[in-house]
């Protein structure tokens, strides 16, 4: 099978289509991914060791008038780099997992079996016009259904989560972290590229966070010298119960250390979260379309989470974890919601829906 991955933006779509590499196993598969110029996918597709190459590609949907033109022009020429590829690699197959690089490819592709997942409860536009061309569009949660009205050939598979997130227990994952066993944890994290509201609520009410419990604090890379300078001013005793990196590549081993954590509501919540069962303090990003706010508002409704805006965040942190904290009745609740959404076999669904399209499209000398 000749499989070909167009996928980027954020960990959102590439870690998705990196499950369900890892799902396809030892079968002979060819895969190359193609991402965008630029893009922050390049570096975690490489260190897999996936064949990786790059088109231009931009949006267009709330672009001001003076980038539209070239950014359309771009998206032009990704079309033709697409078709490029699409000669030279020759695939059974494409997979689609988000970000706009997928627009060019799905417009030179359009006569090649496609699957496309769509990760967020809500799709983006670019989703949205991706799925005109795709033979099967797979959705994270049910309420997906209604942004694809009359759409055939659609699946709820959940989201795909990596074989390697659970390989440690709670103590296992709390003795590779040099945390305490005994005492509870909060998570906070950005996502891949950091949230600086987040980190900033976090070091302005940090001696009341210790009060409470250990912080495992993943900061991202753009305001890592900023939280190291502050770490250096800690009293060792607060030093002791202060864990911050500014990236972590083994995230399962955050997870599962955690009993509760605060976050940005990219996809991966919806997915990662429920696996662990893990309470979710939420905070949508605020300066982008509603995606974060209505995946957010799925699992505060399901009883899973609690959502703060960002810009309570400063004064409401504090309150709403140590009530957290201190109702074990209500953060176990929490935590059952939770787990009842995951789906574990998520990534094998769309391993299987991507065998089959393969399947129906044999191309001639690709053995």
């Amino acid at each position: 099978m000749r499989l070909l991955i167009c996928a980027g933006g954020t960990g959102g779509g590439v870690y998705p289509a990196l499950a369900v590499l890892q799902s396809l196993g030892n079968e002979e598969v060819t895969v190359l991914w193609v991402g965008g110029e630029g893009g922050m996918e390049a570096e975690l597709v490489k260190r897999q060791g996936v064949p990786y190459t790059a088109i231009p590609a931009a949006g267009v949907h709330g672009v001001g008038l003076r980038s539209l033109p070239g950014n359309i022009a771009k998206l032009v020429r990704g079309v033709a780099a697409s078709r490029r590829i699409l000669r030279q690699f020759k695939p059974d197959v494409l997979l689609f997992t988000g970000g706009y690089v997928a627009a060019p490819m799905a417009v030179a592709g359009r006569s090649i079996p496609s699957l496309l997942y769509t990760p967020d409860i809500e799709p983006g536009m670019a989703l949205k016009f991706l799925a005109r061309y795709a033979s099967i569009v797979a959705v994270t949660a049910p309420d997906s259904r209604a942004f694809f009205p009359g759409r055939k050939h659609l699946e709820v598979s959940g989201y795909p989560t990596r074989p390697e997130l659970t390989r440690y227990d709670r103590d296992e994952a709390r003795r590779s972290l040099n945390l305490n066993l005994d005492q509870p944890v909060v998570l906070v994290t950005g996502g891949s590229k950091g949230a600086r509201s987040i980190n900033r609520a976090v070091t302005a009410n940090l001696n009341d966070l210790l009060k409470m419990a250990q912080v495992l604090h993943l900061t991202g890379n753009l305001d890592w010298p900023e939280i190291q300078a502050f770490q250096a001013g800690l009293s060792p005793e607060l030093a002791g119960r202060y864990h911050a990196y500014s990236y972590l590549h083994d995230m399962g081993s955050a997870l599962a250390s955690a009993d509760i954590v605060v976050s940005r509501a990219g996809a991966s919540t919806l997915g990662e979260y429920p696996l662990f069962g893990l309470p979710a303090v939420l905070v949508p990003y605020p300066y982008a379309w509603r995606y974060q706010k209505v995946n957010a508002a799925y699992l505060v409704d399901k009883g899973a989470a609690k959502m703060i805006k960002d810009e309570d965040l400063p004064k409401q942190l504090v309150p709403v974890l140590s009530e957290l904290l201190d109702d074990v009745e209500n953060l176990n609740a929490m935590r059952a919601a939770m787990r009842s959404l995951a789906r574990p076999e998520a990534s094998q669904r769309l391993a299987a829906l991507v065998r089959d399209l393969a399947g129906a499209n044999p191309q001639e000398g690709n053995a």
